[in-house]
């Protein structure tokens, strides 16, 4: 919906009807193998910046400000996000344009290379920032605050976390769908639609379809990023339930340090799970508050 070239992007079902007769049923989830890839060590790199930035933050402040510190660590957490997803984001959405020439990743990656070199995987890396550093601070922000209407003693609540997760993905992509656009332009480079900057690219929507260009494809994204968010939240807050539950069920070199949100069945383990489950519990733990500290 996105593509400048194309005349059947009114709708989210026109265009999926478009889609699927001309190039065939599977072509809605065409690009998904370059998004498996990358998507894993993204959000790894992603949620590791996160809580390390958080929690070191939140010593410095004394736990003042947390809006504040939730939004900053977010956007420190984008920028090493953006490092890793960015070459991925570009062939994923050069699969995706309307009668892209290639057909898979690697042969796409290749072609990109040799027809623009290096550059073109990271064209857009300052758009990328530039869209996603207020978009996690708006997500970050929203989610740490309907948590604490929902979910006041932080403990591990599935429906809080959808919750938080859907409306934070939905407010966070509406805001930001502007850039996606421009992200997209740069990313295709599509026929005579080229360009090398965010301000370039900001022209060429604006000249192929005025003001409301910008907005092209907000209600898709919007319905992507609702349960996307919420799955990966929700993904994200069981794994350091789990984490923190083996700690205090099993011993481990580790529990005695995890800190108070882990509770006071922590404090006199054993042998547990590896060096980096230690870290991770001793990282998540530190800044969660368990039942019996939250005040």
């Amino acid at each position: 919906m996105q593509s400048l070239r194309s005349a059947h992007n009114g709708s989210i079902m026109e265009t999926f009807r478009y889609m699927v007769q001309r190039e065939g049923f599977f072509r809605p989830i065409r690009g998904m193998s370059a998004v498996v890839m990358g998507a894993g060590p993204a959000h790894a790199c992603f949620f590791a910046t996160y809580e390390q930035s958080k929690h070191t933050l939140s010593q410095l402040t004394r736990h003042r400000h947390d809006h504040i510190i939730h939004g900053l660590s977010g956007c420190l957490a984008s920028l090493v996000h953006d490092a890793v997803s960015n070459p991925t984001e570009v062939v994923k959405q050069r699969l995706q344009m309307l009668n892209s020439p290639y057909r898979g990743v690697w042969e796409c990656a290749r072609g990109v290379y040799r027809a623009e070199g290096l550059r073109a995987f990271y064209r857009s890396y300052g758009t990328q920032v530039a869209m996603n550093v207020p978009f996690q601070a708006v997500h970050l922000v929203t989610y740490e605050w309907v948590q604490g209407l929902l979910n006041p003693r932080r403990s591990y609540e599935p429906r809080a976390h959808l919750a938080a997760g859907a409306l934070a993905g939905a407010l966070a992509a509406a805001a930001t769908t502007p850039l996606d656009v421009c992200k997209t332009v740069l990313n295709t480079q599509e026929g005579s639609a080229r360009a090398e900057g965010l301000a370039a690219a900001a022209a060429l929507v604006l000249r192929a379809g005025g003001l409301r260009a910008f907005f092209r494809g907000v209600r898709a994204r919007v319905l992507y990023q609702m349960p996307a968010a919420a799955i990966c939240w929700l993904t994200y807050e069981t794994l350091k339930h789990a984490l923190l539950t083996f700690d205090m069920e099993e011993s481990g070199p580790c529990a005695g340090s995890a800190g108070p949100g882990a509770g006071s069945g922590a404090a006199g383990a054993g042998t547990a799970g590896g060096p980096l489950a230690c870290a991770a519990l001793r990282l998540a733990a530190a800044d969660v508050p368990g039942p019996l500290t939250r005040t």
